[in-house]
């Protein structure tokens, strides 16, 4: 990626002529408005470009040059200095050097020579505006990249522990199946038990975890669509996001029954429903692991919206718990580096930390709070969605 101007310093303006007092001109004429570097032929430019290209943001090359002519040096920049907005400045304006230089060149602006100041000047500030427009896109799309690579990550891992556990239940289902026996009715299967009922609940199990993939899958691909050009923006509640949790998620035993939903205010979220629905699967699965072997263990999802709260923190969905609480030394590192409490059985800490950058994107914030022995509560605050 190409900082230069992001950095606080203005990409240059290279030129490139094998006439001496043409870039004596080009560098006095524009270097009062724009940072000017100057080539004497195609070789010296490309040497500039491979060791500063990110310090440029703009070409403007002569046509007819020994060595190399312009049109090879404009498919050279095109093909290795992508982001370099390029420009063809040349007293030969016949028809076959624009389509080429159009085509081949892919320039922006061709220029006639002798150059005119002012003409020169504003197609060097539209090369430059291109050149900004173009270097922030890319910003925003690698961060799309870094952000969907992530979540699929985290994706692979949320679906790993489901998944191995419905292998597990189907292995044992297939372990306790008996041999036929001769004279036995076609068709009929038997399996052995160490109770009854056994094998349906495993079989339940693991048909709800299953379940619980596939609509974690379900959401990506969603997501996927709506990325397509000219798809309609979804947007969810809150209150719809923690219903959808709460049928889908694969609870153990008596799991279910101990979380309660409050909705006081109801409010439309932000941002990928794919993303929340798994952070808010996360905060869940922390907060159930937290409470296990607990008596009179609750835990209770939260959502309100509160117009006289301070900006950013008016809607919110709220994960409470009262578990053992978190100690003070882990609560105070939490959102800013990969801390667990669950190392012994396999926790990584990278949770909340997925958690936290999910939130940053949609600019919301997420904060975490605990007393020991009294359990802990993570709050999502987001900005409202507000339709266009």
């Amino acid at each position: 990626m190409q900082v230069s101007d992001f950095a606080g310093e203005a990409p240059a303006v290279l030129f490139v002529d094998d006439e001496p007092t043409s870039r004596k001109w080009f560098a006095r004429e524009f270097g009062d408005e724009f940072r000017v570097q100057v080539a004497g032929g195609a070789d010296e430019a490309l040497n500039i470009l491979r060791e500063r290209s990110q310090e440029f943001g703009v070409l403007v090359t002569d046509y007819r040059m020994p060595e190399r002519d312009g049109m090879k040096l404009l498919r050279a920049v095109q093909r290795e200095y992508r982001h370099v907005i390029r420009l063809l400045a040349t007293a030969y304006a016949e028809k076959d050097v624009a389509i080429a230089a159009v085509n081949q060149g892919k320039v922006l602006r061709i220029l006639e020579k002798p150059l005119d100041g002012e003409a020169t000047r504003e197609a060097l500030r539209e090369a430059l505006q291109l050149y900004r427009t173009q270097a922030l896109e890319r910003v925003v799309n690698e961060g799309r990249v870094a952000a969907l690579r992530e979540a699929l990550g985290f994706l692979a891992h949320e679906l790993n522990t489901p998944l191995a556990t419905v292998r597990g239940y189907v292995a044992s289902v297939a372990a306790r199946h008996l041999p036929a026996e001769e004279g036995r009715e076609p068709g009929v299967a038997r399996f052995s038990e160490d109770h009854p009922g056994e094998l349906v609940t495993a079989l339940e199990r693991a048909e709800r975890r299953a379940l619980y993939c596939q609509s974690l899958v379900s959401t990506f691909v969603q997501s996927a669509r709506d990325a397509y050009p000219d798809a309609t923006p979804q947007s969810i509640s809150a209150s719809s996001l923690v219903e959808a949790l709460l049928d889908e998620f694969p609870f153990e035993e008596n799991e279910r029954g101990i979380v309660t939903m409050d909705v006081r205010h109801d409010f439309r979220l932000p941002g990928r429903r794919d993303l929340l629905y798994l952070v808010l699967c996360t905060l869940t699965k922390n907060a159930l692991i937290a409470l296990r072997g607990r008596e009179d263990r609750h835990l209770r999802l939260e959502v309100d919206c509160d117009s006289t709260a301070p900006a950013g923190k008016r809607c919110w969905i709220r994960v409470r718990d009262n578990g053992p609480g978190i100690p003070p030394e882990v609560l105070a590192k939490l959102t800013r580096e990969p801390v667990t409490t669950r190392g012994a059985t396999g926790g990584s800490g990278m949770g909340l930390m997925f958690c936290q950058r999910v939130m940053q994107t949609i600019n919301g914030s997420i904060d975490v709070s605990s007393t020991l022995g009294e359990g802990a509560a993570v709050t999502l605050f987001f900005q409202p969605h507000t339709p266009n």
